[in-house]
């Protein structure tokens, strides 16, 4: 039964249609994969087989299975955590804690992924790890509810904290910010080597999706303001220039397709993990890969993945990137 979008999550899509030739950021051309079309027409990759060969790697990587072991196995299949991590390195995670909710509801990211990535940080030799965000909830509440403390505790050198007060941001300058030029940042994001973004992959009735950009947000004092005086959308890629993420690792092992960010909505269980070097890659992917709003959309018409495709800060064309696919 087709459920009908509500008319502010429609609103946050753009129907443009307008394909850019940017020079994307890439440090090496990478070879097109080509992709197969299943009968449905809907968007497909192929299987990473024992004889599938990425001499520079793929651009991204889609593993199934249970959070914790498709964690590893998406990440593993960049490289490993050792490409982004190096020993003695400070490294922040930014997953979505920011809900009092257990991780059925899907507004937090599962607690298994936040630790499995935690645990390969410290298996590359990270000196100190931090998982952190912004809580639209109680603190103590978020931390407990969502599972990612619990699941935490124990692990040498990785703290999880949700942080609101003032005195743990400090004001920066956005150099590259076409409207949102300046902003509070979490000190330890700023002193942070290594930044990766663990979302979980949901609906927002202001932007269409809450993926990895949209969530950088949780990184910040205030918030509110990229909704009350900038375009929203313009404002979340201006903070992804100065808040881009080494590595992004959507958990996509339970979906919010409807009601989101706080929910209840429809919780599709796909049990997948999405993960990639660049952020507007991963968004994309996600968003072609799954149902919103009971409907299936392209990237482009979340606007704020196509401002960020447009200015250079990633691809959203997915046709031309190298993919592999594993099952954990």
């Amino acid at each position: 039964m087709f459920q009908k979008p509500s008319t502010t999550a429609l609103n946050c899509l753009s129907d443009s249609t307008r394909i850019s030739r940017r020079s994307l950021l890439k440090a090496q051309s990478k070879a097109a994969l080509v992709f197969a079309a299943a009968s449905s027409g809907l968007f497909r990759v192929s299987p990473l087989l024992a004889d599938q060969s990425f001499p520079d790697g793929p651009d991204l990587s889609i593993a199934r299975g249970g959070p914790g072991p498709a964690t590893r196995a998406a990440v593993e299949a960049l490289g490993g955590m050792t490409a982004f991590v190096r020993p003695g390195q400070r490294v922040v995670i930014k997953p979505n804690m920011s809900f009092a909710h257990p991780p059925e509801r899907a507004t937090n990211t599962h607690p298994d992924v936040v630790r499995e990535l935690a645990v390969m940080c410290t298996e590359a030799g990270a000196a100190r790890v931090r998982i952190l965000d912004h809580p639209l909830q109680s603190a103590e509440m978020c931390l407990v509810q969502s599972g990612i403390q619990q699941a935490c505790a124990g692990l040498p050198d990785v703290s999880v904290h949700t942080m609101s007060a003032a005195r743990f941001f400090r004001e920066v300058v956005i150099p590259q910010g076409e409207q949102l030029r300046q902003t509070q940042v979490m000190e330890d994001v700023l002193a942070a080597d290594v930044l990766i973004a663990a979302p979980v992959a949901k609906s927002h009735s202001a932007t269409g999706v809450s993926l990895a950009m949209k969530g950088m947000l949780g990184l910040i004092l205030d918030r509110g303001i990229l909704h009350r005086r900038f375009d929203l959308h313009t404002a979340i890629v201006d903070l992804t220039t100065l808040l881009m993420p080494d590595l992004t690792v959507v958990d996509a092992t339970r979906v919010l397709s409807t009601n989101g960010p706080f929910g209840p909505g429809k919780v599709l269980q796909e049990d997948t993990v999405i993960a990639s070097r660049d952020v507007v890659a991963a968004d994309a992917m996600t968003v072609r890969m799954f149902e919103w709003y009971g409907r299936r959309i392209a990237p482009r018409q979340v606007r704020h993945i196509l401002l960020a495709h447009d200015r250079g800060l990633g691809t959203m064309d997915l046709s031309g990137l190298q993919v592999a696919e594993t099952t954990a």
